[in-house]
């Protein structure tokens, strides 16, 4: 056991944890109209890693970590064919800008969730993550990503760039 977690676990949340700051790279990219391939390789790859080994995990029946492991490899997978398949070309530009920027926010999503639930000053504030300071912290995050969202939409043109 390293800090309480299980090797394959703290895998997974380093996985987790290297996607999000990738992935905040590669947002303040868009929001540029920068295309950082390197950065953008490591976000995808180690975004698609944590959904993987996220399904690995010992359940019984369906979960909502699974769910959102589902949705996240979806939109993974189409932001990596608007990528390298088809180029960014005409609507997968913004095919590719939703689906990566979708891709981050879950990550983010599972993060605050994760954060409620094992730290414990948070967890103290919202044990069963149904009261008020869950609901406002995962509402901040999401109106954030759908600026942010917004934002990158108008502003990534990395062809006319």
């Amino acid at each position: 056991m390293i800090l309480g977690m299980t090797p394959f676990t703290l895998f997974h949340v380093i996985l987790s944890l290297i996607g999000i700051v990738t992935g905040l790279v590669v947002l303040s990219g868009l929001l540029k109209s920068e295309n950082w391939p390197g950065w953008t390789f490591i976000f995808l790859l180690t975004t698609v890693a944590t959904s993987v080994t996220g399904f690995l995990f010992p359940f019984s029946g369906f979960t909502p970590a699974i769910g959102v492991g589902i949705i996240s490899m979806v939109f993974l997978i189409l932001a990596i064919a608007a990528l390298y398949a088809f180029r960014l070309a005409g609507s997968w530009r913004w095919v590719y800008v939703v689906c990566a920027i979708v891709s981050l926010y879950l990550n983010v999503f599972v993060l605050v969730a994760q954060s409620f639930q094992k730290i414990p000053a948070l967890n103290a504030l919202a044990p069963t993550q149904s009261e008020p300071p869950f609901a406002i912290s995962q509402g901040i995050v999401l109106v954030l990503f759908i600026i942010a969202g917004f934002l990158s939409l108008r502003r990534f043109h990395p062809l006319q760039a």
